[in-house]
């Protein structure tokens, strides 16, 4: 009898962990979503169960419609890891070698000694393609992969170091692994990746998606939104003034963007990974596996995955996306079979994603702790830094607490947690201000999502 009340305890007290668990993550989302920081699709799920799913906000601002759980995003960077995985295919069926080098397939590019390996790793030293693309591609004309091959051919932008020196990200290299995989298999990329994975997976609602160039609508989409500054409304990246050439030229490149799915769909991706339902258990370790620069340096990323170890997650494979109007990750916890998917139909995406992994852990996230400075010092703070030419952050005084405010977003209050190093409660951020030789404040250093933005002060 003490047995069955053994077992039987332990089911009550899961069953109030998860509770717990769905409590906190519900208070978490709706902290974020209600002061405008998160609008989107999550799920989160714990080996193969499903423990968290949520859909917040609108799919359409201009109709009001809602998003729920099948509602489709475009994935932006994410899409990457299907690209890796239609080369990785390829390299199973005998059709091509990771060390072919990229000038094998397409001879008229200027670039030698670039192998299939480096472009999936990032390491060829290919330059980015968008400026290029745009500059020369007429209004009305949208680009895709042909012709950035033929940007690329013509004009010959150099390398930025020898391939294999280090790691760069490069969307260029990615739109190239398309194309190659096109010219290898003998189909169109979108036909390739849906015959390949998508059906063989399950994956209904996903597919390749190019809504400008194919004009085209799919049901139950999730349109991409910015924040216009100047009506203080969420609009369409197609209305406003400074993108909707970017996202209209751009639109027909794919393989380093462009493939559209739902929260449900990639957590078959994921668990089609753990269960190796593609590629075998050797193939899988080495998708999953840091490259090297020629230094023999790990750099952290596999074949359409970035690798690193997170406390308390341990080893997680993961990947982010933006494009105007969406911000996207899958993230996938290696040790302990946890995935988080997050899918935002909007550019204000903000939120802390190390406090979540610690509600999935039972971990307390210790909160950073202020201290006082006098408002002499504080006052050495104050000024504009230029972060780009056209991100600005302003620093400001007020009765005594000081403020910073981005451009085109609301001001924050931000609290010294020592001299010269602040932090933001209201996302998780800190600025580290940057002092000369004489002491005097020159510049900030923005600390965000693991990466350091700098700054200088201009006024």
């Amino acid at each position: 009898m003490r047995k069955y009340l053994l077992v039987l305890g332990i089911i009550v007290s899961n069953i109030c962990a998860s509770q717990d668990i769905s409590k906190q993550l519900e208070d978490y989302f709706r902290r974020y979503a209600g002061v405008g920081l998160f609008q989107g699709n999550i799920l989160i799920a714990s080996g193969d169960t499903v423990i968290w799913q949520q859909s917040y906000g609108k799919a359409d601002h201009a109709t009001n419609r809602l998003l729920n759980d099948q509602s489709v995003f475009e994935l932006a960077s994410v899409s990457k890891q299907f690209t890796a995985m239609g080369i990785v295919l390829l390299k199973e069926q005998g059709k091509l070698k990771y060390e072919d080098s990229l000038r094998h397939f397409f001879p008229e590019l200027p670039y030698s000694n670039i192998s299939i390996r480096q472009l999936l790793q990032h390491t060829s030293g290919l330059p980015d393609y968008m400026d290029l693309v745009l500059e020369h591609t007429p209004s009305g004309t949208i680009a895709t992969n042909k012709e950035l091959i033929a940007i690329l051919a013509r004009h010959k932008p150099p390398v930025l170091f020898i391939p294999g020196a280090k790691w760069e990200y490069s969307n260029t290299g990615y739109a190239l692994l398309a194309s190659i995989i096109e010219k290898v298999s003998g189909t169109g990329y979108t036909e390739y990746l849906q015959k390949n994975i998508f059906t063989p997976l399950g994956m209904k609602n996903t597919e390749v998606y190019r809504r400008r160039y194919e004009k085209r609508i799919i049901p139950n989409y999730a349109l991409g939104h910015v924040y216009d500054t100047a009506t203080k409304k969420y609009i369409l990246p197609d209305d406003h003034p400074d993108l909707k050439d970017f996202i209209s030229k751009l639109d027909g490149i794919c393989g380093d963007g462009t493939v559209n799915s739902t929260t449900g769909d990639l957590l078959k991706w994921s668990r089609a990974l753990d269960q190796n339902l593609l590629v075998p258990e050797a193939v899988r370790r080495e998708i999953l596996t840091s490259g090297e620069d020629n230094q023999h340096i790990k750099h952290g990323y596999g074949f359409g995955w970035m690798l690193r170890r997170m406390e308390p997650a341990g080893r997680v494979a993961f990947h982010t996306g933006g494009w105007p109007g969406y911000n996207t990750l899958i993230e996938k916890h290696l040790d302990h079979r946890k995935t988080i998917i997050i899918l935002s139909n909007h550019d204000r995406f903000n939120i802390d994603l190390d406090e979540l992994r610690n509600i999935l852990y039972g971990v307390k996230t210790i909160a950073k702790q202020e201290i006082k400075l006098d408002e002499s010092l504080l006052k050495q703070y104050t000024g504009k830094y230029e972060l780009t030419p056209e991100f600005f952050i302003s620093i400001f005084l007020e009765n005594s607490r000081i403020y910073a405010q981005a451009s085109g977003q609301s001001r924050a209050e931000i609290f010294p947690e020592k001299e010269d190093l602040f932090f933001l409660k209201v996302v998780k951020a800190q600025i580290r201000f940057v002092r000369n030789d004489k002491k005097e404040v020159t510049g900030m250093v923005l600390i965000q999502n693991g990466q350091e933005m700098p700054g200088k002060k201009v006024q």
